[in-house]
């Protein structure tokens, strides 16, 4: 049974529980919210004073995002655009991601060895296959050139 969210109470309780699971941004939260019925002021109120005490952070959210997208191989360039899609100023992102402490050229140069065991493409055919993962996972196409022609270091 869905709990009635009438109440500033019965809105921090949720939100306290989705944040209790991991990290949410503040317009993901109150996007949440809304979908379980809460009223748009009573979101706002209790947000407000989630973010005041400290439980609600976007740094926060973001880095673990960041984190957590990395570590399964995803590039910078997927990584800024799942987070402009939700509702972060593109300012947050691009300075956490340039805070994150991340090589993404080693990044990218893992997930290809994983993937493709280090094998330099022999084709056209095989260097687009790669190449169109590699993208599409979010890395420069820069990025992936100078890796793909064996050029990785310069």
């Amino acid at each position: 049974m869905a709990a009635v969210l009438d109440t500033l109470a019965a809105v921090r309780r949720t939100a306290m529980d989705l944040l209790a699971r991991r990290e949410h941004g503040r317009v993901e939260l109150a996007r949440k919210l809304r979908q379980r019925g809460a009223p748009a002021e009573l979101i706002e109120s209790a947000l407000e004073r989630l973010a005041e005490e400290g439980l609600l952070s976007e740094t926060r959210y973001v880095e673990s995002f960041i984190r957590q997208r990395a570590n399964a191989g995803y590039g910078p360039l997927r990584i800024r655009e799942e987070l402009s899609q939700r509702g972060l100023p593109r300012e947050a992102i691009e300075n956490a991601l340039r805070d994150s402490g991340f090589d993404w050229q080693e990044q990218l140069l893992e997930l290809w060895q994983r993937r493709f065991s280090g094998e330099l493409p022999t084709d056209a055919r095989e260097r687009g296959r790669q190449g169109r993962f590699l993208s599409y996972r979010g890395y420069s196409l820069e990025a992936i050139g100078r890796l793909l022609s064996g050029r990785r270091n310069t």
